[in-house]
C-alpha cells in the first residue's frame, strides 16, 4: 500500500520538531487522521496563526503580537536590570519564579562555531544597542551551563566589560533536593566556588 502524499507531507511537517523521529512523527500523522481530526484542523488553524501574528519584540527579541511586549511595557520592572537569556523559554522559565524584577533580551539561540552561528546570529548588536542605552545597570548572563552556553557567556561578557558595564552570572552548583553521591563532579567543584556565607 502506498502512503498518500499529503498523509507522507504531515509526516515530514512532524519531524521537524524537536525529538520526533520517522516512527513517532508516522504515528502521529495517523493518529490525527484517525482519531482527531477536528484536533489535526485546529492545530494547522493554530500554527497558520502563530507564523502570521508572533514576531520578536523591537526591546527584548522575545516573541510577542506587539511591537514591543508586556514585559518591556511594564513600567513597574526594573530598567536598571537586563537579563540575557538564550531562548523565549528560559525567560518564561526565571519569570515563573517570581524572583526576578528587571528586564530581559532573548538571544534566540548561542555561539556555536561548530554550526556557523557566529555574534550576528544571536542579535549581539542589537543587545550591546540595549546595554548601552543609559538605563542599564547591571547585565546578568543567564545563559544555559553547556559549552556553547558558556562560550556565549564568555564572549558577551567581556563585549560589554570593554563598555564599562557591570556584567554578572547565574550561580551554579548543586540543586535543591540533590544528594551529592548522585552530582557531577563538575556541579559540586562549581558549587564549591561559588558557595557564599550563611
Amino acid at each position: 500500500m502506498k502512503t498518500p502524499s499529503s498523509l507522507e507531507f504531515l509526516t515530514e511537517a512532524l519531524r521537524r520538531l524537536p525529538g520526533v523521529g520517522p516512527k513517532s512523527a508516522q504515528r502521529m500523522a495517523y493518529h490525527l487522521m484517525q482519531h482527531d481530526r477536528d484536533g489535526a484542523a485546529m492545530l494547522g488553524r493554530a500554527l497558520t496563526q502563530a507564523v502570521e501574528r508572533v514576531r520578536h519584540c523591537a526591546k527584548c527579541n522575545t516573541f510577542t503580537e506587539n511591537e514591543i511586549c508586556e514585559t518591556c511595557m511594564d513600567s513597574s520592572r526594573d530598567a536598571g536590570l537586563l537579563c540575557v537569556v538564550e531562548t523565549p523559554a528560559d525567560q518564561l522559565m526565571i519569570e515563573q519564579t517570581l524572583t526576578y524584577k528587571g528586564l530581559y533580551f532573548v538571544l534566540m539561540g548561542h555561539l556555536s562555531p561548530l554550526d556557523g552561528i557566529g555574534p550576528k546570529d544571536i542579535h549581539l548588536e542589537k543587545l550591546i544597542a540595549r546595554a548601552t542605552d543609559g538605563m542599564v545597570n547591571e547585565v546578568v548572563l543567564a545563559t544555559n551551563f553547556t559549552n556553547e552556553g558558556e562560550a556565549t557567556a564568555h564572549y558577551i561578557s567581556e563585549t560589554l566589560k570593554a563598555r564599562g558595564l557591570k556584567v554578572s552570572r547565574l550561580a551554579r552548583g548543586v540543586p535543591v533536593g540533590g544528594e551529592l553521591e548522585y552530582v557531577d563532579a563538575g556541579t559540586i567543584a562549581r558549587a564549591m566556588l561559588d558557595r557564599r556565607s550563611t
